[in-house]
């Protein structure tokens, strides 16, 4: 059986993104969206065992064992880092190893919208970078810090599990913190944040309540906030939010959101018409005069409104940029179809 390495870089020489390991079946590997199969044997338990264990730290492999789920990044020198998620299933151990690219990608290289650089000039705000697995948010995340790193002094702090993109300081100072490592949880290291006089906080995952009341506070207080969402929407995105907070403290959250949010960046990744690639699709909401009475009054259906109204000033709905890709032909009218909310206005004649 090939080693980990060995299958990692067979994966990269077909520009695949994720490895899939599982006891009992071939690896198999996601190229531009699809996971195809490796040729080989299916992996058995022990060779499993082996293979896992040979790139897992050792006090994390302990961890692994008792917990039945870790997450740590492992590196090949001179080639990649990997995002690794060690799990067990139903057949025994299994893993999926994501690369994440060696270089961070700039902001030209993605060909994001340019609304996204007036956002990383906010001085405070949150900003929320939304889509689901896989779909570039921690790329884009990082192309934004590092137009900032490149262009302003200030002080960054980055929260992960794992750390993914590791950047050099240039203009501006970054520490980067790893949960389990660095910090026993992200609330607790939001709270030490914001005793290090920051000016830029990155939260990796927002998915437990106090960390996000806690990113709202530093939104508030003053600070400029990014942090993700598995959501697709930026109404979405606002309800989320204020649905992971008890009934009776919602109210208060919508308050807190209507003052602190800065901007909602929702991604979604689109096969290229030609299938030999991929092509982000964005909605993009910003803060603007109408947004935060329509969070203060839980009119979150308004969204769409204020998105289809402020193209002036970069805004733009997923189904539009999906209308957009379409017409370019950067994308079929199956994917545009498969990716849009409203899906009548793509179905076909």
């Amino acid at each position: 059986m090939r080693t980990v390495n060995e299958l990692l870089k067979g994966m990269l020489e077909e520009k695949g993104s994720d490895l899939h390991l599982m006891t009992g079946q071939a690896p198999r590997i996601r190229v531009h969206g699809e996971l195809e199969p490796i040729e080989g044997e299916p992996v058995s338990e022990k060779a499993m065992l082996r293979m896992l264990k040979q790139i897992c730290p050792p006090h994390r492999w302990e961890e692994y064992l008792q917990t039945r789920d870790i997450d740590f990044a492992y590196e090949i020198p001179g080639l990649a880092r990997f995002r690794c998620n060690y799990l067990f299933d139903y057949s025994g151990m299994a893993a999926v190893l994501r690369q994440i690219p060696s270089r961070i990608l700039s902001m030209e290289d993605l060909k994001l919208p340019d609304v996204l650089r007036r956002i990383c000039e906010y001085q405070h705000g949150l900003v929320l970078v939304t889509g689901p697995t896989g779909s570039g948010k921690s790329t884009t995340m990082a192309a934004m810090i590092d137009y900032i790193n490149r262009n302003f002094r200030k002080h960054i702090i980055t929260i992960e599990d794992p750390i993914e993109f590791v950047h050099q300081d240039r203009n501006s100072i970054i520490i980067h913190r790893e949960v389990g490592e660095h910090s026993r949880s992200f609330a607790e290291a939001l709270r030490s944040a914001t005793r290090g006089d920051p000016d830029i906080i990155l939260v990796g995952e927002m998915r437990e309540l106090e960390t996000i009341r806690l990113a709202l506070n530093c939104a508030a207080m003053g600070m400029l906030v990014f942090g993700t969402l598995h959501t697709n929407s930026a109404s979405k995105t606002i309800d989320r939010i204020i649905d992971v907070f008890p009934a009776d403290q919602q109210s208060q959250i919508r308050t807190l959101l209507a003052e602190s949010l800065a901007g909602v960046v929702a991604q979604l990744l689109c096969r290229t018409a030609d299938g030999k690639g991929r092509v982000a699709a964005h909605e993009i909401l910003v803060r603007c005069e109408a947004l935060p009475n329509t969070i203060r009054e839980g009119h979150t259906a308004s969204i769409r409104n204020i998105l289809e109204g402020g193209g002036s000033e970069g805004m733009c709905s997923m189904d539009g940029t999906l209308r957009r890709l379409l017409n370019e032909g950067r994308i079929t009218q199956q994917e545009a179809y498969m990716k849009a909310a409203n899906k009548e206005a793509f179905a076909a004649a």
